[in-house]
């Protein structure tokens, strides 16, 4: 954690909600006047699509392959830690950019799938902002969290992930659902081991719970949407959160626990904007204090 060069890190599969997440901060920091540096967690796969395909055949013939984007193999674990660390103490270190389509392939001459090269973060930023699959990882001696000053964790429950991977593999990957399901069953091993324990050293936690039946996500018809979805969101330390507040700006929320506010899926997004901007406004108020020392 630094004072000077503060991060803030979001994790969560896809499909999750951290699109929803990274639109709230982006709307905060340009409300503030707050300048980012931002890091796309799919920049830091080990292999561009082309080779994780290849890749990917060679361990399918193998038995019991467990190859996947969730684990150590597919992801460059050191070499994020190594930006985490390079940013809290300098402002400064080194990403990339991974291309996902051809419109943003186009602007670089390059294909889509693949990485741009290694370049310098841009100087005078004010903070460090991650969104993807592992913003709180450990692994062996990579510590990613300890690095992260407001780590955020974004993950629907588990039936609702699949029901939206199924969905979208289908639709715009042309997967059948027995392709879809094998993929489930062969992350299964990196996302109980790399992606849960990520949410016990989050500070804050977002889940959404669907309110219809998911019992079999593999026969559902539709995604169920936001209203018909509750968040509950798990603060790991409330004492400095304004519950009483919160539940009078949030119509129809409530509180489940001490530490957890449930919330109408449609609000999620101002329920961001309440909880984080003071958090913002705090970790800016710090680093301006601490720079002028």
């Amino acid at each position: 954690m630094s004072e000077r060069h503060p991060i803030i890190a979001i994790t969560g599969s896809s499909g999750a909600g951290t699109s929803t997440v990274q639109r709230t901060f982006e709307e905060i920091f340009r409300r503030d006047g707050v300048t980012a540096a931002v890091i796309e967690g799919d920049s830091f796969h080990a292999y561009d699509r082309r080779t994780m395909r290849e890749k990917l055949a060679e361990c399918e013939a193998q038995a019991a392959c467990q190859l996947s984007h969730f684990g150590p193999e597919a992801n460059l674990f050191r070499e994020l830690e190594n930006l985490f660390r390079a940013y809290s103490e300098t402002g400064g270190g080194m990403r990339r950019k991974y291309l996902h389509s051809a419109e943003e392939a186009e602007a670089y001459g390059q294909e889509p799938g693949t990485f741009t090269p290694w370049g310098e973060l841009p100087t005078g930023t004010d903070l460090l902002f991650y969104e993807g699959l592992h913003g709180a990882v450990k692994h062996e001696e990579v510590d990613v969290a300890r690095f992260v000053d407001l780590l955020i964790g974004v993950v629907p429950v588990v039936n609702l992930e699949w029901i939206q991977k199924l969905h979208r593999d289908k639709s715009t990957r042309g997967y059948s659902t027995e392709a879809v399901t094998d993929t489930i069953l062969r992350r299964m091993h990196d996302y109980v081991h790399y992606i849960c324990p990520q949410f016990a050293r989050t500070h804050v936690n977002f889940q959404r719970v669907p309110m219809v039946d998911t019992s079999n996500p593999f026969i559902a018809r539709s995604i169920p949407t936001p209203d018909e979805s509750m968040v509950v969101i798990r603060f790991a330390n409330p004492r400095s959160i304004d519950f009483p507040y919160l539940l009078n700006m949030i119509h129809n929320s409530f509180m489940s626990r001490a530490n957890t506010i449930v919330v109408p899926g449609g609000k999620m997004e101002l329920a961001m904007q309440l909880i984080f901007t003071p958090f913002i406004w705090r970790l800016i108020e710090r680093r301006k204090k601490a720079l002028n020392q």
